[in-house]
């Protein structure tokens, strides 16, 4: 699996619409996401997958330069449903078709049915013409995992070794499928994710490699923000690591933004339904400005519209020089439950 900032051929991205998951039908939430589409597509072409019901609304909605596709699917995560695509040696892109269970199936799903979402990644290989490993009776999300292509992955045992996704396998087997899929050689495991991040932690909202053995680290100095605790363990794990090439790993921290909370009118706007997981005032949201996208000499940031805004954008700037910082308002995307780079899957560059 390639590095994030490897060439990108496109960037695949899926059209919100469920009104149990987005207010107000959706319309705030498809607002942003045409956003982050037309930042992207500064630097790199943009495919949309849209249901057949919202074909012509995203095709008004969206930047013209987006490809439009009618692509149904349960919701909008491409980064967890899509495939995960890897290149071998000699230019060729294949995907990886990851078995989706909704972010823990019965035991904890965040929504029912997810059989759509499980077909995505195969119909995106179809599109490309490209072919597919799928892993059969292993569960995993594009989310779950960051590469620095070079062998290394990171991940969170949170989630991997969550009971709701492979109770059958132990870490050691689990170590293997990464091995298998990703050509990996060296697992490195925080020890959590986020606070009350639905997925279960998810490292694309903790941590992520911003060059061969660098990371940048969600971080807070609040030692009364149960977040901290978290941000201390990651610390400490990765100050004793290696990478897969034996280096020891230099971790940048990158300042987290206050606690956010859904208010009682954005939860009033979402549609209460028995199988989605509910929106309630007060719920605490798993903000991150480390959910980011890495595409073609950019980085498209979130913002919160708040104060570390600014800081965060500055020191993904000083870390990555030669990128671009484009930084989009995200809070309708964050009420969803997840961020930029959870509504993107960058597809790399292959042989012509």
């Amino acid at each position: 699996m390639p590095a994030e900032w490897s060439p990108q051929s496109q960037v695949w991205m899926l059209w919100p619409e469920r009104p149990d998951n987005w207010r107000y039908g959706a319309k705030p939430a498809q607002g942003a996401f045409a956003k982050v589409a037309a930042a992207i597509a500064d630097h790199t072409p943009v495919t949309v997958g849209v249901s057949a019901d919202q074909f012509e609304n995203a095709c008004a909605r969206l930047d013209p330069r987006v490809r439009v596709l009618e692509l149904s699917a349960n919701d909008a995560w491409a980064r967890d449903v899509g495939p995960t695509f890897v290149v071998d040696g000699h230019g060729g892109v294949r995907g990886v078709d990851w078995q989706f269970n909704a972010w823990g199936g019965l035991a904890g799903g965040l929504y029912q049915p997810w059989n759509r979402d499980d077909q995505v990644a195969e119909k995106i290989c179809r599109i490309e013409g490209i072919d597919r490993y799928r892993s059969d009776g292993f569960v995993l999300e594009g989310g779950a995992i960051h590469v620095d292509g070079e062998g290394t992955v990171l991940t969170t045992e949170e989630c991997l070794l969550h009971s709701n996704r492979n109770p059958q396998l132990n870490r050691a087997q689990i170590e293997a499928q990464l091995r298998l899929y990703l050509g990996a050689e060296k697992i490195l495991w925080l020890p959590e994710g986020i606070v009350d991040d639905e997925t279960n932690g998810h490292i694309d909202n903790m941590a992520c490699f911003v060059a061969p053995g660098q990371i940048a680290l969600a971080w807070t100095d609040n030692v009364d923000d149960p977040q901290h605790a978290c941000c201390q363990r990651a610390w400490d794990y990765l100050q004793a690591q290696r990478d897969a090439r034996g280096r020891a790993l230099k971790v940048h921290k990158i300042v987290l933004p206050q606690p956010l909370a859904h208010t009682a009118e954005e939860a009033d706007g979402i549609d209460i339904a028995r199988n989605a997981w509910p929106r309630r005032a007060g719920a605490r949201m798993a903000a991150s400005y480390i959910n980011f996208l890495i595409s073609n000499g950019a980085l498209i940031v979130p913002a919160f519209d708040d104060p570390a805004d600014q800081i965060a954008a500055n020191q993904l700037a000083d870390l990555m020089p030669n990128h671009q910082v484009i930084q989009i308002p995200c809070r309708e995307i964050l009420l969803g439950g997840g961020n930029i780079h959870c509504i993107t899957q960058q597809q790399p560059v292959g042989r012509a």
